[in-house]
């Protein structure tokens, strides 16, 4: 056993120890998550952006808007993509390179969640049926890892799109050209809100900090919409949950979820 993995399962016991007693190592409770600050139009230029603090995890989401080719089987709607980064910068383990397995089911997590929930209106984004619609891109940077990305990047790219001002195009000339003054808002039908939870040994915990993160057996990230209903769910890590457990950790995302759901618009409302 490295030194690296004794550390690890020291930690583990520690963690296992406090929770036991109905604590965790930042004192928070189990189902508590971080602080959660949330930055709008934190740059400029995008069409859209935010920046999120939660706990030590930090994440910045920029949306960019243009016009766009449909996919072949969605020539009347829009297209949405979420992309993720991690900068070298955000922890000692992250390498340069192409994104690595964990980099890419973050984004097509916090992708899912946004999609699933039809958080955009994608039948509005068309500008000209089968040929040329609206494109929303979110691309979120990690530039602070602390546990927990899935809802750092869920939380910074919605909150993005909340804040984001739409052009408006027209085609002439079978180009798509801009109308000067026809700005908007994207067609937003709900807020989604993703809710992570880890468990280790027997306990269910939200929001896991970087240490938790490291420990847990297994993890299920938890989206609902505005009305309280499940638009998506994944699982991760070896270890597993049983029926009871799912059916609880249903219950603290809908719970935790309308707790978020209040920053994000309070947020919105404060950015405008």
């Amino acid at each position: 056993m490295t030194s690296t993995s004794v550390i690890d399962e020291l930690k583990k016991s520690q963690i296992l120890e406090l929770l036991e007693q109905g604590k965790r190592v930042d004192g928070r409770a189990l189902d508590e998550p971080r602080k959660l600050m949330i930055e709008i139009n934190a740059i400029p230029k995008a069409n859209g952006s935010a920046r999120v603090r939660l706990g030590d995890s930090e994440v910045v989401c920029g949306v960019k808007i243009q016009p766009d080719r449909p996919f072949p089987d969605m020539g009347d709607k829009g297209i949405f993509i979420c992309t993720a980064e991690l900068l070298p910068l955000s922890h000692p383990s992250v390498e340069t390179g192409p994104p690595g397995p964990d980099v890419i089911e973050l984004a097509r997590v916090v992708d899912r969640g946004i999609r699933e929930s039809h958080m955009i209106d994608l039948s509005q984004l068309v500008i000209e049926k089968n040929k040329s619609v609206v494109g929303v891109f979110a691309d979120n940077v990690v530039v602070d890892y602390d546990g927990n990305l899935f809802d750092a990047c869920a939380y910074a790219a919605t909150a993005a799109i909340l804040s984001s001002k739409m052009p408006k195009w027209e085609i002439k000339d079978d180009v798509p050209t801009l109308v000067e003054g026809g700005e908007s808002t994207v067609p937003v039908t709900t807020i989604p809100v993703s809710v992570t939870m880890g468990k280790i040994g027997n306990y269910i915990i939200v929001d896991p900090n970087g240490d938790e993160w490291d420990s847990m057996d297994a993890r299920i990230t938890i989206t609902t919409d505005s009305n309280g209903n499940i638009c998506a769910l994944q699982k991760g890590g070896t270890g597993g949950f049983t029926f009871d457990e799912i059916i609880k950790c249903g219950e603290i995302s809908v719970k935790v979820g309308s707790k978020i759901r209040e920053k994000l618009k309070q947020a919105k409302e404060g950015g405008q």
